[in-house]
């Protein structure tokens, strides 16, 4: 493993960070969220020290812009990411809510919506960066030729 740089604090937080962000993005991969994105941007802060993230970020930036500019090629995609959004923000509405747990809730009660408010704001959180991700998204790819499209990928990830 071959480190980079210098100054024990700054490659403690740099790790911290990228570090989390590997994890947020490996979670969000299977769980709502940006987690190639998050993937790629821990990547990216550990490949100031790192030779293998350094050489791991570019696949992985140029699969989460391909995945961004596929997820906006139809109206069908972009209505489904936008009901996505909706009910996870709404999921966070409920989180911060704390409802009671309803009759036919099988276990105890304090499994019901556990984690608390803070919970519901990191979903609405999540919620509002996937939104801005999809009209980011639909800014920049939106009804590009498939050639149009991979140059552009390819400029972004290059540049």
């Amino acid at each position: 493993m071959m480190v980079k740089g210098s100054g024990t604090a700054k490659r403690i937080v740099l790790e911290i960070i990228g570090w989390s962000l590997v994890v947020v993005g490996i979670a969000a991969l299977i769980l709502p969220g940006p987690g190639l994105l998050a993937l790629a941007g821990g990547l990216a802060i550990l490949s100031q020290q790192y030779e293998w993230a350094e050489r791991r970020v570019r696949p992985v930036e140029r699969r989460a812009k391909q995945a961004a500019a596929e997820s906006v090629q139809s109206v069908f995609r972009i209505t489904l990411s936008l009901l996505l959004v909706a009910w996870l923000c709404a999921m966070g509405v409920l989180w911060i809510l704390q409802p009671a747990a309803p009759e036919w809730w099988p276990v105890k009660d304090s499994w019901w919506l556990f984690g608390g408010p803070w919970t519901g704001v990191t979903l609405i959180g999540s919620g509002l960066i996937a939104l801005a991700m999809i009209v980011y998204s639909i800014r920049t790819y939106r009804g590009l030729t498939e050639e149009e499209l991979r140059a552009r990928v390819d400029a972004s990830v290059e540049g």
